[in-house]
């Protein structure tokens, strides 16, 4: 990591860093970072616990999904890994798992789920942008208050990528799902959009 955890963290700080490592054995590499700022810290967790929590619009499958492509697109080890598992433990089918570094050309994704990775790309890739088309699209699945969380997730998940990786933030060899992909270009969202609205 290019910042070093502390060898003493704030009494805030040290119960969640215990909890961590009675968990996974190991506190979190990202926490050890955020862990420096207590306050931000806070804030990152509870941002992350209410757009991942039980009453979500989106679905725990559909969140995990989402947090595992934003973090492939932005070749963050410790996002794949941490999230990975979280995807594995929610998603009963392996092959989906293992596809997503290229889901375009996997039959292992239904119309919903094409429609929110297309709409997850455009917002994280450099140089695509989001479209009208993807919005109404989205729609079909989703009202305003829905939009909003998924927007808002998978604009966390690139805080969260952009962060571990600018800090070279490693992996804890928690899943071994691909990390490299290759990022989708605009006309190719474009026409995946195309593919996933054909019927609306």
């Amino acid at each position: 990591m290019r910042v070093s955890p502390r060898n003493r963290y704030s009494i805030l700080i040290r119960p969640l860093l215990w909890l961590q490592k009675r968990h996974f054995g190991q506190p979190l590499n990202p926490a050890l970072l955020w862990g420096r700022r207590p306050v931000l810290f806070y804030l990152v967790a509870s941002f992350f616990g209410y757009l991942d929590r039980k009453g979500s619009p989106l679905s725990a499958v559909m969140r995990s999904l989402v947090c595992v492509r934003v973090s492939q697109l932005n070749n963050c080890a410790f996002c794949v890994d941490a999230n990975g598992m979280r995807l594995a433990e929610r998603c009963h089918s392996v092959e989906k798992i293992q596809a997503l570094a290229e889901w375009q050309q996997s039959p292992h994704f239904d119309e919903q789920e094409q429609a929110v990775l297309v709409y997850t790309e455009a917002m994280t890739v450099t140089g695509n942008k989001v479209t009208q088309q993807m919005v109404d699209t989205l729609r079909k699945w989703y009202d305003d208050d829905a939009l909003i969380e998924l927007t808002a997730l998978v604009s966390f998940q690139n805080l969260s990528a952009k962060f571990n990786t600018a800090l070279d933030v490693p992996a804890q060899a928690f899943c071994s799902i691909p990390l490299e992909s290759t990022a989708p270009t605009e006309n190719q969202n474009s026409q995946q959009t195309h593919n996933t609205s054909k019927d609306s």
